[in-house]
């Protein structure tokens, strides 16, 4: 009995061989990071801002493919179903965990069809109108909203998107009647609001700041729970309606089934990366700050971001529309 078992042992050790060897090539080509998303948004800027440090870290080149479309649907869809071997990687953001109940027939479910990476960063908006408007602060466009209910309309990067929460939630909370304007993306909707086509937006700080401050725009009020030390002359949204808040955070997924090894060297290098001075550096520059998580928290942050998206969007009476 016992020479029959060494005997199977034997047969069975050319293939765990193989499959270590299988498991040390990793990466044994060029990696994809799909961002499904436009050009020049929060993910896309994040996207290739990683790209050459994670290249270097794991000997193969990475490269970043934008796939927009529906809501981010499209490139998520195709990551999804492509094969599980580390080899494409999807950027992903709370668009996705608000997709988990504004999109209900998506033809994946995020927690069953992708495996958490890791985190990247978290982001807050500022709130941006048109001169044209004639308001300049916070109170006066609430008023203004509240004296011409269903006139005003408010340009988002698409339905779903951190920017459409936002729009909606701060609609709910003021009480006022606005009208959600969708577009293609930041940079469609960014430059409705700059030519004055919609009159209002909430959108990444950084990229607003230089209209700001030429006055192409004016800004109202940031999203987060503390002033923005980018924009530290504009009061928190949080200042005139008490306990708003709204953000973008970004972070990495892969195809379900990959292995887990894989994942875990993943998030190993993506927190290192996220902890170095110049990652650090460029995303404060870029109005973010790191968000460095284990596998097993950034999955559990996923859960409890799908729950509170949910609340909001309830809440606000959202829809994908």
């Amino acid at each position: 009995m016992h020479r029959r078992r060494l005997i199977a042992t034997a047969a069975l050790l050319p293939g765990l061989r193989g499959h270590a060897r299988a498991q040390a090539a990793w990466p044994s080509r060029p990696v994809r990071l799909v961002v499904p998303f436009g050009l020049g948004g929060s993910a896309d800027v994040a996207a290739r801002l990683l790209a050459e440090p994670l290249s270097a870290a794991l000997g193969q080149p990475v490269v970043v493919e934008n796939r927009p479309g529906a809501g981010a649907v499209i490139g998520t869809e195709a990551v999804a179903k492509s094969a599980p071997d580390g080899h494409t990687l999807l950027v992903m953001s709370n668009t996705h965990t608000a997709n988990e109940t504004l999109i209900p027939q998506r033809p994946y479910a995020l927690l069953r069809d992708l495996a958490p990476v890791g985190a990247l960063n978290i982001a807050h908006h500022v709130l941006a109108v048109h001169p044209s408007l004639g308001v300049r602060t916070l109170p006066e466009l609430i008023a203004k909203a509240k004296a011409e209910p269903g006139r005003l309309d408010y340009a988002s990067s698409g339905p779903g998107t951190p920017y459409h929460i936002a729009g909606e939630v701060f609609r709910a909370m003021a009480g006022i009647g606005v009208n959600h304007i969708p577009f293609r993306g930041s940079n469609e909707a960014r430059t409705a609001l700059i030519a004055g086509q919609v009159p209002i937006m909430f959108d990444a700080i950084p990229t607003m700041r230089e209209q700001i401050g030429t006055g192409r725009v004016l800004g109202l009020a940031t999203t987060g729970p503390q002033r923005s030390p980018l924009l530290p002359e504009l009061p928190t949204v949080a200042e005139t309606l008490p306990g708003y808040e709204a953000s973008i955070w970004l972070g990495i997924m892969a195809p379900a089934a990959t292995p887990t090894a894989v994942l875990e060297r993943l998030n190993a290098e993506l927190n290192r990366l996220l902890e170095t001075p110049a990652a650090r550096d460029a995303m404060v520059r870029g109005g973010a700050l790191p968000m460095p998580m284990t596998l097993a928290a950034f999955a559990a942050f996923l859960r409890a971001d799908i729950e509170r998206q949910r609340e909001w969007i309830r809440m606000a009476g959202i829809t994908a529309g």
